[in-house]
């Protein structure tokens, strides 16, 4: 068998374009991949045609081969849009792999260890950023059977706090955790907000809530700073989302403090860099949840991860909360049953396919990114929508 041609699809979800593709092989059988990040979803698409001479006539069984001369070989790092794009090609080949054996890919990478994966809401707080509706919010997750949601109370805030800020973001916190009670996990996302002192501060503060993470509070490129919070934080601290090679996790054990790690198969180049990580974490006794802030391919891939992964702590599920239309492009689209649980598919492959017909219906827009540091980015629109 041999990959003859990748044909990309980008998608206008509001805060964020989507990157699909569709491998072609001689022998008929297609593999589905996703290669998403912030943004830069053009330029993700045009690198993954970019590097058509290091996989077009390749075996796509033979995966690591291929990632090495999308990324060893072209001797460039591109960062997170170089791995986005190996990502989308890597991800399609372990989906023909599967489907040529007709096996899911989490049984082509040991066996899945579980047969349902609890998982967490993310992308519910689109209303107006007071206790009130947060609550009201929170509660409606909560009625759907979620036993763990995260939110950004921090608003557009950068660096600098002013304490009337401070004094929001912490009542934003009790009012979530007062709306949810105690049986129901909350997890805090930082997205790189802060410095350490006052990261530190806010990790203190927020303690009372019993969060089960503080997310991200500094800056991910300075992995000496996430250590010194996780060492004098009350609140576990979780990283690693952005990390765009498995490298950066084995500098980060090197240094010790962070128990959690979070892996993102888009920025890591796809499913097998990720699954050494999650390796690499469990012979330390870390614990993962894979982050899964893309599209429904995204969230395929990490449901494989997590069913084979022994030391998962939790996952990501953004997809009851996006638009309608994101379910209607899919054949199978996840929801979380009464206890918070996703049931682990054994359909071949990454288990999902795309209807390719109406991927079309909805342009990606330029305007299509997640504006962390501007006033009413929780409500996750595109700017052209205003």
């Amino acid at each position: 068998m041999r990959i003859t041609s990748a044909k990309t699809f980008t998608v206008g979800n509001p805060w964020k374009n989507w990157v699909f593709v569709r491998l072609e092989t001689d022998e008929g059988v297609y593999g589905v991949g996703e290669g998403t990040a912030n943004a830069f979803a053009e330029t993700i698409a045009t690198a993954i045609h970019e590097l058509e001479d290091t996989y077009v006539g390749l075996d796509p069984t033979q995966v690591e081969l291929l990632a090495e001369r999308m990324h060893r070989d072209v001797y460039t790092d591109g960062g997170q849009i170089h791995r986005a794009a190996l990502a989308a090609i890597e991800i399609a080949c372990w989906d023909i792999l599967g489907k040529s054996v007709g096996k899911p890919v989490h049984a082509l990478m040991g066996g899945r260890v579980r047969d349902r994966v609890r998982v967490y809401a993310n992308g519910w707080y689109q209303v107006e950023r007071t206790p009130e509706a947060m609550a009201a919010a929170a509660r409606g997750v909560a009625a759907k059977g979620y036993t763990a949601l995260k939110f950004d109370p921090f608003g557009d805030t950068s660096r600098t706090v002013t304490p009337d800020e401070e004094a929001l973001a912490i009542d934003l916190i009790e009012a979530v955790r007062d709306a949810i009670g105690p049986r129901v996990d909350l997890l805090v996302e930082g997205h790189c907000r802060f410095g350490v002192a006052q990261a530190i501060r806010f990790a203190k503060r927020m303690a009372p809530s019993n969060p089960l993470w503080f997310e991200e509070p500094v800056p991910h490129q300075d992995p000496d700073s996430v250590v010194e919070v996780a060492l004098h934080s009350p609140v576990p601290i979780a990283t690693g989302e952005s990390f765009a090679s498995p490298k950066s996790f084995a500098a980060l054990l090197r240094r010790g403090g962070v128990r959690i790690w979070q892996p993102d198969p888009m920025h890591l180049g796809g499913l097998w860099p990720t699954r050494n990580v999650i390796a690499m974490a469990d012979a330390s006794d870390i614990a993962v949840a894979p982050h899964s802030a893309a599209g429904p391919i995204c969230s395929a891939v990490c449901l494989q991860l997590a069913a084979c992964s022994p030391n998962l702590f939790i996952q990501e599920l953004f997809d009851e909360f996006n638009q309608g239309w994101t379910r209607e492009i899919v054949d199978q689209h996840l929801e979380t049953g009464a206890d918070g649980h996703l049931s682990v598919s054994d359909r071949p492959g990454i288990g999902i396919d795309l209807d390719w017909e109406r991927l079309g219906e909805h342009p990606a827009r330029r305007g299509n990114r997640i504006r962390l540091f501007e006033r009413g980015w929780e409500l996750r629109r595109s700017v052209d929508d205003d």
